[in-house]
């Protein structure tokens, strides 16, 4: 058997106190779980004490996770059991430090993998630590505000109507996405307020021609959708169409930071055959509002992923 380890971790603005009441009850675990919140509707049953939880869905699959060990405020051990799509165990372990300003909170998983898929090791564990960071800032969220600011709604096959952009397209590693996508939204916010108001066709766009988690480089395109391309467009600038698309759609509302949970959720769900995925055209993500007038917890933003019919 291959070893496999995690270890992921956040700081959050609470005792560990706070924390521990959380994560050693898992009747809290819907409210923060970085995979329920792809299936809302999946089946699931907590015992009354709070230790064993089970789950059974379409997406999500099914297994068990119970609490077998508790030192209170400092750790909290789990044993997982997965039963669909396939079998396997792992150990989950969380870990907490007081800090001066309150937990580092550490998330860790112990498991194997067989033999003959060793070549699958580093592609898990790079998988299993993005649903770890995204369970971390759920959990960092519930507990600092009383509620994880994520809703997801599941709006299935829609119609995208086909749209001229301009817009900026960057290579960069994942870590930089952020920034970079800020500041190409910046200047073609500049742009177009100034020459192309009158030609504005929609919300902004952002689409992912490749996003390899792996090796933690992307490229995207940030643009707007416009009725007619201008004639000239400053330096760096493109312009590009989307073709009319049936996509399947998941709507995110909530902080951008927040924002993987969709994508995940549109992965598992196409592994869960929800649809079928075309490849004439990249994944991409329309957002409904923006962040320069609209408080954090109102953002929507609609990610498209265009599928077969």
């Amino acid at each position: 058997m291959i070893k496999m380890n995690v270890h992921k971790s956040i700081h959050i603005d609470a005792a560990p106190a706070k924390i521990f009441t959380v994560i050693n009850d898992l009747h809290q675990w819907e409210r923060w779980s970085p995979w329920v919140i792809a299936e809302p509707t999946a089946e699931i049953t907590v015992a009354k004490d709070g230790k064993y939880h089970e789950w059974d869905g379409k997406i999500i699959g099914s297994g068990n996770l119970k609490i077998i060990e508790e030192v209170e405020n400092q750790l909290v051990e789990m044993q997982l059991n997965f039963l669909k799509p396939w079998k396997s165990t792992a150990t989950t372990r969380f870990e907490l430090e007081a800090t001066k300003k309150g937990t580092l909170v550490h998330w860790k998983m112990n498991s194997s993998l067989p033999l003959f898929l060793f070549w699958m090791k580093k592609q898990m564990q790079v998988f299993v630590g993005m649903d770890y960071d995204r369970g971390l800032l759920l959990l960092k969220d519930l507990v600092e505000n009383g509620k994880a600011h994520s809703q997801l709604d599941f709006h299935g096959t829609s119609h995208f109507t086909a749209t001229d952009y301009i817009g900026i397209t960057t290579q960069c590693s994942t870590q930089e996405i952020g920034e970079n996508m800020e500041r190409d939204f910046t200047a073609l916010m500049a742009f177009v307020m100034k020459e192309c108001q009158n030609i504005m066709n929609g919300d902004a766009l952002s689409i992912y021609h490749k996003f390899d988690v792996i090796r933690g480089k992307v490229k995207y395109t940030a643009c707007f959708p416009v009725t007619a391309i201008p004639e000239k467009l400053p330096e760096g600038f493109i312009s590009g169409r989307v073709p009319d698309l049936t996509t399947y759609s998941i709507r995110h509302t909530g902080p951008y930071h927040h924002i993987a949970n969709a994508w995940a959720a549109g992965m598992m769900h196409q592994r869960g055959k929800q649809f079928k995925p075309a490849k004439s055209f990249p994944p991409f993500e329309v957002m409904r509002n923006s962040p320069k007038n609209t408080p954090p917890n109102a953002l929507i933003s609609d990610i498209l992923f265009p599928m077969k019919v």
